[in-house]
This record gives structure tokens, sequence and C-alpha cells, in this order.
């Protein structure tokens, strides 16, 4: 039927006489003609037996390739990435490799949730989320030398749901919010949707150009400021103690909200200044997940803040999605957190990634690629081209080759990055790297 070698209103054989023919039992004949009619590509008629249905989609290749056509925009990387078809290659995209997470651990825990309370199958989650799943990022907060009740903790559906229940809770249309340039392109893509200024303020090897930072609160005054401080993405830089007291200071004296992106913490081996730690969860708000260390499919993220803020977001959350993030994905991460197999995992992919950062910045520098900084974890390097190569011409050219590139100018509000890309190395293979050779 999806090849167009019958047409519609045509006659099914029946159940019977299919299965005869094809000499399978008749209960493998009905469960094909019920996926079949799930996707609506049959009907079945009580006592007319089974027709092909009308009105099929035209079959569209250009639905199931790379869009070459698309513009080059904060969306361009997330879409050629998550459409992608499984031959294409990622080092542009923005996480790691399936083979490289935690598999095992997550099964086991989805094991143990076959056998629990039916309510934790059933029902809503709860307005605040998990209590065993808070409990544990307390803990982990209290190491990080943020003091953080569980109430302080609320659960949402992802990081990035995270960040949009705070704009909604922050922000009116027409406010101006500051971002890192370069900043994670989703960010601005974000921020568009709630329809608010943005402005933007370099960065540096150790975080925001504190002088362009004070220009920029003086002459905009923007309500908001989002960031990441570990591992910065792209940049892969590490906000300096220095920096992050000044920025905190400029902060308090133009009445700033800060919301701190910590989603690559986990990858640090020395942890990095933290403005939620120095700030005391008084202005700063801390967001993360787990998407990008253990699994993006069984999502779910966290918003620590002030008390009072905690409250109102919570009716946010009730208002916009109706509780707290799925039970059944907060309950396996809460089972892999406490089982001590993630601190494994975890240590296990810093000595992985380091060794594969040194090997992808060789394989780049040999091709005349070279990394802006040299990163103190993760996955991340971001580059600058040769010769004044454009980004956005080479990530083209490699995507008819089925690559995915990133370039600098979707990282950038003010389009500063021309020349400049940031590549994830853990999906940097043999034949990316070759394509991207040709490309240059």
């Amino acid at each position: 039927m999806g090849a167009r070698s019958l047409t519609a209103g045509e006659k099914l054989p029946s159940i019977r006489a299919l299965a005869k023919t094809m000499q399978v039992s008749p209960s493998t004949v009905v469960e094909a003609y019920d996926r079949l009619a799930a996707e609506g590509l049959i009907r079945s008629r009580p006592g007319s037996g089974f027709t092909v249905a009308g009105s099929l989609p035209p079959l569209a290749l250009a639905d199931v390739e790379p869009r070459l056509d698309r513009e080059i925009d904060p969306f361009w990387v997330s879409r050629q990435s998550l459409d992608a078809a499984p031959e294409i290659l990622k080092p542009g995209c923005g996480w790691l490799p399936a083979d490289w997470l935690a598999h095992e651990p997550v099964r086991k825990a989805m094991r143990s949730l076959a056998r629990a309370d039916a309510a934790i199958l059933a029902d809503y989650g709860s307005t605040r989320g998990s209590p065993a799943l808070r409990r544990i990022l307390a803990r982990q907060m209290v190491e990080e030398g943020i003091d953080a009740a569980p109430d302080q903790i609320l659960l949402t559906g992802s990081g990035t749901q995270a960040l949009d229940l705070l704009c909604r809770f922050l922000l009116q249309p027409g406010d101006t919010v500051l971002l890192d340039d370069p900043c994670y392109f989703n960010f601005q893509a974000l921020l568009r949707a709630h329809r608010v200024n943005v402005v933007s303020v370099p960065y540096t090897a150790s975080g925001p150009d504190v002088a362009r930072f004070a220009e920029a609160l003086a002459t905009h005054r923007p309500r908001l400021y989002v960031t990441n401080s570990a591992i910065h993405n792209p940049t892969g830089a590490s906000l300096s103690p220095q920096v992050a007291h000044k920025v905190l200071t400029l902060a308090a004296a133009h009445d700033l909200t800060i919301i701190e992106d910590d989603i690559f913490a986990d990858f640090e081996i020395e942890p990095a200044a933290r403005l939620a730690a120095l700030d005391g969860l008084s202005r700063v708000i801390r967001i993360g997940s787990f998407s990008k260390t253990l699994s993006a499919s069984v999502r779910c993220g966290f918003i620590a803040a002030r008390p009072d803020w905690i409250e109102g977001l919570i009716d946010l959350q009730v208002a916009t999605a109706f509780g707290g993030p799925s039970p059944i994905a907060a309950e396996i991460i809460a089972a892999v957190l406490s089982d001590g197999s993630y601190r494994k995992h975890i240590a296990a992919l810093r000595t992985r990634l380091a060794k594969r950062r040194r090997e992808a910045a060789a394989v780049l520098e040999a091709m005349g690629i070279r990394p802006w900084v040299e990163p103190r974890g993760g996955y991340y390097l971001w580059c600058r081209l040769p010769y004044g190569r454009d980004a956005a011409d080479l990530a083209k050219t490699a995507l008819r080759e089925s690559v995915v590139l990133a370039p600098g100018n979707v990282f950038s509000v003010a389009l500063s990055a021309p020349d400049l890309m940031r590549f994830n190395v853990a999906q940097m293979d043999s034949r990316a790297i070759e394509v991207l050779r040709r490309s240059l």
C-alpha cells in the first residue's frame, strides 16, 4: 500500500484466506491488519472485511533527508540533528552517542518499576516532583556549596521546560534578556518564542567580558541574564572566581536575576566557580537535567531557587503541565543516582572524553582548525576555521554528504562568529573527519 500497489477501496483477503495463503496463523494476520488499521492504511467495516484506505499521503523523500535549503538560524542544528536518519553523522549535535550512555542501570531501574505500585505507573506527578529525587539533588548541591533544601527544588519535564517556566514566571513581552555571545542556540530560540528583546555580551575564556557586561546593564537594563558557568556551551570555557564575583556585584547593583544552566556540571573533574553557590540562591536560579549524562529519552529537569519563587513556579507548572514530570522518569533517575552506578558511569565518561578531546584536537589542528580554549571537561571544542573559511558554507557542504555540523553564527546573537564552529568530539568518527577534510 505504501508502494501504491493497491488502490483505495480495494478489498483485502479475509483473515482466514490470507493465513492459508501465507501459511501463518490467523492471529498473525489479525495483528498485521490491526497495525495497518492503526496507521490509517486500511479500514475495517463490520461484515465487510478490510479495504484499502483512501487519501494516502504522497511519498516525499524530502521529508526523510536533510534540508539543504533551510536557513541557518538558531533552529538549524536542532532541526538537522533531531530529524537526522540513523546513517547521518552528527558532529554538530549536542549529545553523546547512545552507546556512550549508561543503559544497564536504566534497564535495571525499569525492571524494578515493573513491580512498582500502580500509582507510579498510572497517576499524575505531584506538584513538586518525586521527593526521593529532590532529596538526592539537595544532597548533591550541598556537596557543591549550594545550600538548597528539597522544598527549594522543583522537578520539571526537562531542562528546557525549566527555562521556559522561568521565562513565563519572570518575563513580560518586550522585556530585555542578556545572553553570552556565543551562547547555546536554543536560549535564543526559546526567548524569541517569549517575544523579548535579546542583548548579548562577548564571552571570554574566563566568563563574560565584565566591562561590556556592565555597559549592557547600564544601557539596556535587562531583567534577566541566562548563562552556563561550567563548561560553557559552545566555548567549553569555565567561569573564574574573579569574574563570578564581579558579575554578582553588578547584578545586585542593577537588580538583575540570573539563570545558571548547569547541565554540564557532572562532566567537570575540578568544579569551576558557581554563581548559585556564591549567591546562595538569592538572585541566582540554578537549572539542570540528566539528558546529557544519563538519557535524553528519560527526561527530567529541575529548578533550584528561593522558596517564594518555587511556590509561584509550582502554580505555573500546574497551569501549563498539570503537575510535575513523569513519575516514571523521576523514579528511574532516582534509582540510578542512588545505587552508585551513576558515579562510576560519570567517572568513566570523564576519562573517555578527556582522551577523545585530545585526539580530536590533534586531528583538527592538522587541518588548520584550532580550538579557541582547552575545556576542563565535556565534549565540545569551539574552533576557528583556517583562512577565514565561512562556517555556514562549510556546514551546508558537509550536509550534502550527510554530516551535520554546527556553524558559529547559530550561537551568536551578534553574528560575530562566521569562521567558528562547535565540534562534538564524541560524535566525530573517521568518516565525519574525512568529509570535513574534503569540505575544507
